[in-house]
């Protein structure tokens, strides 16, 4: 499955040809450098290691300055390894937002926003003020009863409670791309994407 490497820029809207105002996110998609090229001989399979972003030399280890200029390249922030590409490519080899063609669908993965500590209304969607319930009485947003007793004496894995919220590996599938602004890197696509402003995201067809 090949892809790129981009950055969430934002969020926007444009309109269709029928008019419809659409909502849709903005990325910066590439340009990647190929900076490793993994064969079946050498590494028991096959893919292609894409670096994105450039870092300072200053924030980097001596190991990945020295996988950098193997590819001739400077120091990336961002290396992913995609399976699948259909063409062949060198070490040093640039993917520019090309690779994508308006209207085709793609995959895209990102970390979601962290929200921190969160209580069982907002976490899991807990009734709360107006639909008390689990047997709490007076508090209008805690979680109430949990169901143990002297049997089975313990809480079960998995139940629902208050703790930390967001911050996970999140893939939203089949997203549309609307536009492919070549000259800017940017590709548009219909929807929202996880991540906040400045994440980086994997986007994969």
């Amino acid at each position: 499955m090949s892809g790129l490497i981009g950055k969430k820029i934002g969020m926007t809207s444009i309109f269709d040809e029928n008019g419809k105002n659409i909502p849709c996110t903005v990325i910066e998609a590439g340009p990647c450098i190929v900076t490793q090229v993994r064969t079946e001989e050498v590494d028991g399979y096959n893919a292609v290691q894409l670096g994105f972003d450039d870092a300072t030399e200053k924030s980097a280890t001596k190991a990945d300055i020295g996988h950098a200029k193997k590819a001739g390249t400077s120091v990336k922030r961002k290396i992913v390894e995609f399976k699948g590409f259909g063409e062949e490519y060198k070490l040093g080899d640039a993917i520019t937002v090309e690779h994508f063609i308006e209207g085709e669908f793609v995959d895209i993965s990102g970390t979601s926003k962290g929200k921190g500590f969160q209580g069982v209304v907002k976490r899991h969607g807990f009734g709360g003020v107006g639909q008390a319930t689990h047997g709490q009485h007076n508090r209008l947003r805690a979680p109430g009863s949990i169901g143990a007793a002297s049997y089975p004496a313990r809480v079960f894995k998995g139940m629902k409670m208050a703790g930390r919220m967001g911050g996970d590996s999140v893939k939203v599938e089949n997203l549309r791309v609307l536009k492919v602004v070549a000259d800017k890197n940017l590709l548009v696509v219909k929807g929202c994407v996880p991540g906040h402003k400045n994440s980086y995201v994997i986007i994969r067809k």
